[in-house]
């Protein structure tokens, strides 16, 4: 029988010491990210919806997309848009039947990462040079 007083160790690898590789934290990026696009979508359609009731509420809505935290909203749905791009093309790349050995599936981690950010400053950039 074992001692109790012997510290049991976890049957599977623990999250705080287990360090998470690259292609593990963009699958689960893939996924918040798409969900993210749910939530965005939400703030999409509630501007439409502003432009459709009247000059009142679209007002309102400018005025929201304008402010500070507008602009961080759409600055945050930007990225995950462009983040959950990169992830369906690197899936993309998969369903080819490319891209399946270890060096590279992290080398299209990575990419995807900074493609995904690349792409968001790039976008951000313009928009705020044509203004």
């Amino acid at each position: 029988m074992k001692d109790l007083t012997e510290r049991q160790r976890p049957l599977s690898p623990f999250t705080q010491i287990y360090r998470w590789p690259i292609t593990m934290v963009t699958s689960i990026l893939h996924r918040i990210t798409g969900i993210g696009l749910y939530i965005g979508s939400l703030f999409f359609i509630g501007w439409i919806v502003a432009l459709a009731l009247g000059p009142e509420a679209y007002g309102w809505a400018t005025w929201f997309f304008g402010s500070p935290f507008g602009w961080l909203v759409l600055f945050g749905y930007t990225w995950v848009l462009m983040q959950h791009l990169m992830g369906a093309i690197r899936h993309f790349i998969w369903d080819t039947g490319a891209g399946y050995d270890k060096p590279v599936t992290q080398k299209l981690a990575w990419a995807s990462l900074a493609g995904s950010v690349g792409l968001t400053l790039l976008l951000w950039i313009v928009i705020l040079l044509a203004l």
